[in-house]
């Protein structure tokens, strides 16, 4: 391999090659593929900036990302606070909320450890971007300095900081149970319903955190109120819901991307969202059937009504909205059409039409759940104008 590194040292080198389809006697034959930059095997792939520059339209996308991924940081910082493992790893948490941990922990008992790994993972992705944009000479996002403003939490272990979010009046959308679960792919039958896991919290308002000891009271660490489970059930399906939107974003904003760096970090983070939305949607399969009115200190008098899903009807064949696509382990996506019904279904991420979850689709499903519940309309304005300018960035060639 040393012996052909020399064939790829220059540009011209390489083009000669690809059209001879020569190479340095005793190098390996390549085929099944064209090659149409250097190949990592020959070192790092630097010429992602060569085959096209960055755009207007790469930087619009990675600036909205950036803002996305900082509120993403703020509502994940606010979980970890109260609910997620302790230590030095993610800045700002200290002692936690023992009662609302444990709350959390009847969906499964790893959940304040995974809730710290969310919360660590937002936080990189929102650096990298501000970091690669500075790289850039693009402007950076700091949505903190001018609007978070919101209150906090005053239940032990929270912060008493300023918040871009707003986690205790939610109408959370859990139709991405269903949405997964079905052979309907949104992005083809844009008619399409599908059925709330929780019907509940699709309206309303919902904490998804204790809003202060008055929502942990009457609970110990062996008997937790019933109160307290439903805020912890509650916030379960809404890490679910905020991560499918990742999931299905960055592969509908990669199709516009121009530059193959930018590609490639869309590409690369896009993965670790879905990877969260998987584990999210299992755990809050594993919530226990109780029904909760909120009508304590501070409660908006909402009621809640779990489920037991995992008590659900079985998988039908095929699975569709026909049948019951509630069961708690079919947390794998069921096939579905795809560019063209003729090719038959297969399993994808969806929805990916920018309609449907484009970056402006994206902010519209975050104001509908009362993320942004007491920011002023500047801030709401400033995410759709960011949304937009990502929406109609288009890929150069």
């Amino acid at each position: 391999m040393n012996q052909t590194g020399s064939v790829f040292t220059r540009r011209a080198n390489r083009r000669k090659f690809l059209k001879n389809g020569l190479i340095a006697a005793g190098a390996a034959t390549v085929g099944g593929g064209m090659l149409t930059g250097p190949l990592s095997a020959f070192g790092e792939d630097r010429d992602d900036d060569e085959r096209a520059p960055i755009t207007k339209g790469d930087i619009a996308i990675l600036t909205f990302l950036s803002a996305l991924e900082e509120i993403e940081e703020d509502l994940w910082t606010q979980y970890s606070e109260l609910g997620g493992v302790q230590d030095n790893e993610v800045s700002g948490v200290n002692s936690g909320n023992s009662l609302y941990q444990a709350a959390l922990q009847i969906l499964d008992g790893d959940m304040p450890q995974y809730i710290h790994d969310n919360t660590d993972d937002e936080i990189s992705h929102h650096r990298f971007l501000n970091n690669f944009l500075a790289s850039k000479g693009a402007k950076t996002v700091d949505l903190s300095k001018n609007f978070a403003t919101l209150p906090s939490s005053t239940a032990d272990g929270a912060q008493q900081i300023g918040r871009l979010t707003n986690l205790t009046q939610l109408t959370i959308d859990t139709s991405f149970w269903s949405r997964y679960r079905s052979v309907t792919n949104p992005d083809f039958d844009l008619d399409a319903r599908f059925v709330q896991a929780v019907p509940t919290l699709s309206v309303n308002q919902h904490t998804a955190i204790p809003r202060s000891n008055a929502d942990t009271a009457g609970s110990s660490i062996g008997s937790l109120s019933t109160h307290l489970q439903a805020i912890a059930f509650t916030a379960g399906f809404h890490f679910a819901f905020i991560e499918q939107g990742g999931s299905s974003l960055y592969p509908t904003l990669a199709r516009k991307v121009t530059n193959l760096q930018v590609l490639r970090i869309l590409l690369s983070i896009g993965p670790s969202e879905t990877m969260h939305f998987q584990t999210w949607q299992d755990k809050a399969g594993n919530a226990l059937a109780l029904t909760d009115v909120d009508n304590g200190p501070g409660g908006t008098g909402a009621t809640v009504t779990f489920t037991d899903l995992s008590k659900a009807q079985g998988e039908t064949n095929p699975e569709s909205l026909n049948g019951d696509t509630l069961q708690a382990n079919l947390i794998m996506p069921e096939p579905c059409d795809f560019i063209d019904p003729a090719l038959g279904p297969v399993a994808i991420v969806r929805p990916t039409s920018t309609n449907l979850n484009g970056a402006v689709a994206a902010v519209l499903g975050l104001v509908n759940d009362g993320l942004f519940i007491g920011q002023p309309q500047q801030f709401v304005d400033i995410l759709f104008d960011l949304a937009h300018e990502a929406d109609i960035a288009r890929r150069e060639f």
